[in-house]
């Protein structure tokens, strides 16, 4: 990896993880996102130039390597610059791919649950004494981080299934939290899914760990031929935890025999302090305050029908009595279309519900697919379900709730605003 690196949307959580880990091994690191967010104000404050907005003029002279997110096309202005300037490019997947292929690695993996899992493995290893270095796909607040620094030869590390990208690194350890369909603009179904796991398994040398459900019916098929020792994470015991929900526990017990697979030598009774103790992370069912009704509010990254359904469940157990108001935004024209009888079953469980207009991100319109059709859904499911279409309107609605409520704002987007807003 060369020395001097430029970072082409630098304040997505994975690429501004890349960017500290870089200047961590001593890169000189500058890079560009289109707005300002909490992640590029944590770059700044570590000293890591981050521009506003993406203009050629941004490349230092100098650079070496340009790195984009997924996020970043082929015709964005400093990718068009740096070509012209024989500027060579890698993706996300491919730089972090480079890195993990000199460090003993731990991927962590799964449709639901991959952030709260690294979250937890980090700071196991921290607190025990291995000094891994981690890239985790939120900031957790254990180490206000997405990043944590430590020794050279030793990478926890989120991984996504989507475009393939957990076959980019070559892990010793692979957790698979669990498998189900998601990506919808990229896996046609269930299977094409299993297919991305299954061929990310048996990368895994027979020296290495598989850390999984291997009675999960969905993840069984993946391990027929696999090499490495299997280990099923639901037989660990795992202590009581300051987060919500049965998934967590799942999470915790993926974490632990992680944890054990890489360091036999390691204490349990550690390992479940250092579980108890954990904080978790930025929008993954984060408290933020009460609106002046009193209705306590939490946002939430949840943007798939089983993440849903399980926040709200959990959410209900954690509350008793409590209202549950949920403020949805719905992630990807494509997501929301395949899964639409998914997303509405799951709102349904909520009290009330209001949808926001759908977050397109990467993708182009698509008419045949919105908020009012998602609400109209739910409305059939048996929920008491709306469609509002701007973040305005969802705030005013929300500050009529009660101090008997509990409001949850959810989804990948930008919906944590409206939390913001909100509360106190």
């Amino acid at each position: 990896m060369p020395k001097n690196i430029y970072m082409v949307g630098i304040g997505g959580i994975g690429m501004s993880g890349l960017a500290q880990l870089l200047v961590h091994q001593g890169k000189r690191v500058s890079g560009s996102d289109r707005e300002e967010s909490p992640t590029t104000h944590m770059l700044a404050e570590k000293g890591i130039n981050v521009a506003i907005g993406h203009d050629w003029r941004n490349i230092p002279a100098g650079t070496e390597l340009l790195i984009y997110s997924d996020a970043i096309h082929a015709d964005n202005a400093e990718r068009i610059r740096a070509h012209e300037m024989h500027i060579p490019e890698m993706s996300y997947f491919e730089a972090l791919g480079e890195i993990s292929r000199a460090m003993r690695t731990i991927a962590v993996a799964g449709t639901h649950g991959k952030t709260t899992t690294t979250g937890m493995l980090a700071k196991i290893l921290h607190d025990a004494g291995a000094a891994p270095t981690a890239i985790i796909g939120s900031i957790v607040r254990d180490f206000e981080s997405n990043f944590l620094a430590g020794r050279p030869d030793l990478l926890v590390v989120e991984a996504c299934e989507y475009r393939d990208h957990v076959l980019k690194l070559s892990p010793e350890i692979l957790v698979i939290n669990n498998i189900e369909l998601d990506h919808t603009d990229y896996f046609p179904n269930l299977e094409a899914v299993q297919k991305t796991f299954r061929i990310a398994a048996e990368k895994v040398p027979a020296y290495g760990y598989i850390i999984t459900d291997s009675r999960d019916p969905d993840i069984a098929p993946i391990l027929e031929n696999v090499s490495a020792r299997v280990i099923d994470y639901m037989q660990t015991e795992v202590p009581e935890l300051t987060l919500i929900g049965e998934f967590n526990r799942a999470n915790a017990k993926a974490a632990k025999a992680a944890a054990l697979a890489a360091f036999p030598d390691i204490d349990e009774s550690s390992i479940d302090e250092s579980l108890a103790n954990f904080k978790g992370s930025w929008r993954r069912f984060e408290y933020r305050g009460e609106t002046p009704q009193g209705a306590i509010v939490y946002d939430d990254y949840a943007h798939h029908p089983t993440s849903i359904a399980k926040t709200i469940t959990a959410a209900r157990a954690r509350f008793p009595g409590r209202r549950i108001v949920v403020a949805f935004h719905p992630h990807l024209y494509s997501r929301t279309k395949a899964l639409m009888q998914e997303f509405a079953s799951a709102l349904a469980t909520a009290d009330f519900a209001i949808v926001a207009p759908i977050y397109a991100a990467r993708e182009a319109l698509d008419p045949s697919v919105s908020n009012e059709i998602l609400a109209a859904a739910a409305r059939r499911a048996g929920g008491r379900v709306i469609a509002l279409d701007s973040f305005d309107d969802i705030r005013d609605r929300l500050l009529q709730e009660k101090d008997d409520t509990l409001i949850i704002t959810m989804g990948a987007g930008d919906i944590y605003k409206v939390a913001e807003q909100i509360a106190d």
